[in-house]
């Protein structure tokens, strides 16, 4: 349990060790045993004890690495992001230290525990995860930058603007005459899957006023949009264009609606979010959140606090924008 005030005292207390030792550790002495140093740190961090600026580890002994925590490692998504921050990282002379946490709570806690002492900052993409678990488990005293978390708290963050993302797909498929859209979400309790489902149904209140919402559960992954395409198409029931909750999902449902011989876009259109590698090999209408940007703007957030960089801006948004290509055509081109 953490204390309310806990002091230096308290953390010695806590390790079993001397307040000089617990000092020598703060001050980044090299004459430390490891094993101490492990103590000191989790006895900080079981505490919530943070040490005086001037005294943190992180000022005078660098490891020059840096802790990335993400749900998952499967994907041009997460590799794009990855890519993002080994880019900017490796501009500082910095190395990455990458787990998969699998978008598990416990997972998630073991990868940050086992990184403890070994970095100089950390990076935590955990969108499904409640944030003050996430809290609870980030080391005390180390910079750390979240991405597309529920609520950052005291953290600096870096997220995308789905609201508005979400909102342009709409306009631009009413605008092309599209009526009966579908939108096929995102994994329940995922922040980013939370707020484009959202925006669906406003965006949708806002440009097609008395249509009820047409939303079908799912995934960020591609059999999601498979399962989606096909069971529309066995139901019988008029659609005219999927909004899917990623590009991995858009591409599922497009290639069920080619194999089904679906004219896209004449009978009906179909646009993703992200706009991963992929999706332009295939000329998917999307919507670009720029997704190594995301990863590089976390890194230099990340290095602004390691090198006490002030800063007003807590969270740092990423306004996306969106990209027509064939998958839904043009403004005002007919279709079937």
């Amino acid at each position: 349990m953490r204390k309310a005030g806990a002091t230096i005292r308290d953390v010695a207390a806590r390790a079993e060790l001397s307040v000089a030792s617990v000092s020598r550790v703060f001050n980044g002495h090299a004459n430390v045993h490891p094993d101490a140093r492990e103590r000191v740190l989790a006895a900080a961090e079981a505490l919530g004890y943070v040490p005086h600026a001037g005294a943190r580890s992180l000022s005078m002994a660098r490891t020059h690495a840096v802790g990335v925590v993400i749900p998952d490692l499967h994907g041009e998504f997460f590799s794009e992001i990855v890519r993002g921050m080994d880019r900017e990282a490796g501009r500082r002379g910095y190395h990455l230290l990458l787990s998969n946490m699998h978008a598990d709570a416990e997972q998630a806690a073991q990868a940050m525990r086992s990184m403890r002492g070994r970095v100089d900052g950390m990076i935590v993409m955990a969108p499904g995860l409640d944030p003050a678990a996430v809290e609870a488990v980030l080391p005390v005293g180390i910079p750390a930058v979240l991405i597309a978390s529920p609520n950052a708290g005291t953290r600096a963050a870096v997220a995308i603007d789905n609201r508005a993302g979400v909102e342009a797909v709409v306009a631009h498929l009413v605008a092309t005459g599209r009526r009966a859209l579908v939108h096929v979400a995102g994994p329940e309790g995922n922040i980013d899957a939370t707020e484009r489902r959202e925006a669906f149904v406003e965006a949708l209140a806002q440009h097609l006023p008395g249509r009820p919402p047409r939303i079908i559960p799912g995934s960020f992954f591609q059999e999601a949009g498979e399962g989606a395409a096909r069971d529309l198409l066995a139901s019988g029931e008029r659609f005219d264009a999927i909004v899917a909750a990623n590009d991995m999902v858009a591409l599922g449902a497009l290639h069920v609606l080619r194999e089904a011989g679906v004219d896209v876009p004449g009978r009906v259109a179909v646009a993703g979010f992200d706009d991963v590698p992929l999706a332009r090999f295939l000329s998917l209408t999307t919507v670009q959140v720029g997704i190594d940007e995301i990863g590089g703007r976390a890194m230099t957030r990340l290095f602004d606090d390691i090198e006490g960089k002030a800063s007003d801006m807590m969270i740092d948004m990423i306004t996306p924008r969106l990209i027509v290509r064939a998958t839904t055509g043009a403004a005002g081109e007919p279709h079937a």
